[in-house]
């Protein structure tokens, strides 16, 4: 859970069948307390981590945060854009809520693991405030620069696509600490780059920079420092210029793409295809 510094996806590769939940609640209460900021401007959600004079360091009430940002995101939203403030994305999880020095709370429920069942409710709770990146009806865009550590890593792993800055650094710390990635991390990190090199980034614990992030596949796109956020917003007008519909029909089918036989797969296609003919045609 996360990579304890202190500074410093679902179970197949298709996409979850819902879509953009029915429930109109407002923007959760407490953000501000977990470290998150959400602003909405029309079509486009950017979730901000907000903790800066922690490099962003996460809690448990950061993780609970960003899974009710996904219950209650509002309907209209197609992109959601993941970015930190300050000068890195995350340094993963502080360990300050240990020490009862790092704030944040949210704990509750937690346990050393000797209750397994409690423990496995306690951390798909947490898990939840990453899968939601995945679902079909938005596009999840990770806009890294600095530190992206541990729980910060798989963070950007849960977006669909990553924009990194030419200062990113990934780590994957939880091996060299005794635990185990468990932010739906393991997945997407062997469908990027395979088995092998997921092994090797995880068992080492090594610094991944930007450029070779972009060569073995973490990464989409490297710019300057200077240039994220315009960057970022470019790609968002570019994705909210497809059909929606067409965009969420196309996401799922990439999604299935990789564990679907050939005859599978152009059978997923024929379906999604009756649907958008149905729609663009009227019939």
């Amino acid at each position: 859970m996360g990579d304890a510094t202190t500074a410093g996806r679902p179970e197949t590769a298709t996409a979850p069948e819902s879509t953009a939940p029915e429930s109109t609640e407002p923007v959760p209460p407490g953000l501000d307390e977990a470290g998150l900021r959400l602003d909405v401007d029309g079509a486009v959600a950017t979730v901000t981590l907000n903790r800066p004079e922690r490099r962003n360091a996460m809690t448990f009430a950061t993780w609970r945060g960003l899974a009710a940002i996904g219950r209650s995101l509002p309907a209209g939203v197609r992109v959601v854009v993941l970015r930190g403030e300050g000068p890195s994305f995350s340094a993963g999880i502080d360990l300050g809520m240990f020490s009862g020095g790092g704030g944040g709370g949210g704990g509750e429920g937690f346990t050393d693991g000797s209750d397994a069942e409690g423990t496995d409710r306690f951390i798909a709770e947490l898990q939840e405030g990453y899968t939601w990146l995945r679902r079909p009806d938005i596009v999840s865009v990770a806009a890294v620069h600095g530190h992206a550590i541990g729980a910060g890593f798989q963070l950007a792993l849960a977006c669909d696509i990553r924009v990194i800055a030419e200062d990113a650094k990934f780590c994957m710390k939880e091996p060299a600490l005794g635990l185990v990635p468990d932010l739906t991390g393991t997945k997407p990190l062997v469908e990027l780059v395979g088995v092998g090199r997921a092994l090797e980034l995880c068992l080492t614990a090594r610094t991944v920079l930007a450029d070779e992030a972009a060569r073995i596949g973490l990464a989409e796109t490297v710019v300057p420092r200077d240039g994220l956020d315009g960057a970022v917003r470019d790609l968002a007008q570019a994705l909210l210029a497809v059909n929606p519909g067409a965009a969420a029909a196309t996401k799922r089918l990439l999604w299935q793409a990789a564990e679907n036989t050939l005859d599978e797969q152009c059978a997923a296609e024929r379906r999604e295809q009756i649907g958008r003919l149905r729609e663009v045609f009227g019939s």
